[in-house]
């Protein structure tokens, strides 16, 4: 298990269109992102800084459901 790297808003976002999410909207300083599944939607708020908190980031990847393996250096 590596370490996670510092990442901003921009990139955590290309990672999980990657995934499959879309930006939905904007808002501030915040991009909500959405992944439809057939029997639910996950959404995840992102915010748009130029570094995420690592916790802001574990929190994330949480919500996404996404391996901790696509965010780490």
């Amino acid at each position: 298990m590596g370490k996670l790297r510092i990442l901003s808003g921009k990139e955590v976002c290309a990672i999980l269109a990657r995934h499959g999410f879309q930006e939905v909207r904007r808002r501030g300083s915040h991009i909500v992102m959405q992944k439809r599944l057939p029997d639910t939607t996950i959404t995840v708020p992102v915010p748009n800084h130029a570094e995420l908190r690592i916790g802001t980031l574990q929190s994330i990847i949480r919500q996404a459901g996404i391996s901790k393996s696509a965010f780490e250096s």
